[in-house]
């Protein structure tokens, strides 16, 4: 693998949360960072925002005022990979 030396400026709190996720996985800040672009990548177009898309999927809401709350979909990821994987949390009227 070929090696590029960027200078990145981050605030402490992301320093910090870096090194720590890269301790969790044994791995260095790089690798972390390689794997968090790569993520990025794979989730977000980045060609541009489809914002008819985003229309019709806030009207969608609108009209049902369905959707999953964002702490169980934080807790539902944070959960992945582990003994306690806990299923997919399903939409609900809220709101």
């Amino acid at each position: 693998m070929n090696i590029i030396r960027r200078t990145l400026d981050i605030d402490t709190h992301t320093d910090a949360r870096l090194r720590e996720m890269a301790d969790e996985r044994g791995q260095d800040v790089a690798a972390v960072l390689a794997e968090a672009v790569a993520l990025l990548d794979s989730v977000v177009d980045i060609a541009g925002p489809d914002i008819a898309e985003d229309r019709r999927r806030l009207d969608d809401f609108k009209k049902t005022r369905a959707a999953v709350p964002l702490d169980e979909v934080k807790d539902w990821v944070a959960s992945w990979g582990t003994a306690k994987e806990l299923p997919r949390p399903a939409a609900r009227r809220i709101g």
